[in-house]
């Protein structure tokens, strides 16, 4: 395999996972997709030949991936500073792209799944769900949390997170993301300390 190979591919993932967080996957054809990452058709269909659904799973991965990363770092920390950074990475592509792109993950998620195909994109946005809030919940247990309720605030936490993302851009605000850091921290503070 030569070096240009993982380079290309890489680089149709990337702008599939931008494009899916600015359009949403209904929103965007494998010729959409292929053209914003400045790819050929050919060489995206080369690479994922299952189509759509595997781009748009792998652009998910992706996503979660560098939010895993975030998280996994900042939470040696403990689970607010985690939190802390989960927001901030959220909060910053809001922001920057003047409330435009979201959470390919969440975008991903809350799509109709296909009638005829497996739903791949669906599965790894659940798989990435999962493995944020399994994160978030070890580090809530491994500071003193009750197991079933480390799971739980977890839940909250991704699930707040991406809502208010969400909210942001419905309101071009940045305020509903700012309105559950302070609650979200309040809540884990008094878990950590029971």
């Amino acid at each position: 395999m030569s070096q240009r190979e993982p380079r290309s591919r890489e680089r149709i993932i990337i702008g599939a996972a931008d494009l899916i967080r600015r359009r949403g996957l209904a929103g965007s054809t494998v010729r959409d997709l292929a053209a914003h990452s400045g790819a050929p058709l050919g060489s995206t269909y080369h690479y994922f030949p299952r189509g759509k659904q595997q781009l748009a799973a792998e652009a998910v991965r992706f996503a979660g991936d560098l939010a895993t990363r975030v998280l996994e770092r900042e939470l040696e920390a403990g689970p607010v500073a985690g939190l802390r950074a989960f927001l901030a990475l959220w909060r910053q592509t809001v922001i920057d792209s003047d409330f435009t792109a979201g959470c390919p993950v969440l975008a991903v998620a809350v799509e109709e799944p296909p009638d005829d195909a497996d739903p791949e994109a669906i599965k790894a946005a659940a798989e990435v769900f999962t493995a944020w809030e399994g994160l978030l919940s070890a580090s809530l247990r491994d500071r003193g949390a009750a197991p079933e309720e480390a799971a739980r605030l977890a839940t909250l936490v991704v699930a707040a997170v991406e809502g208010s993302v969400a909210m942001c851009r419905a309101k071009r605000d940045i305020r509903p993301l700012d309105d559950i850091a302070a609650q979200l921290e309040t809540l884990i503070d008094a878990a950590v300390t029971t």
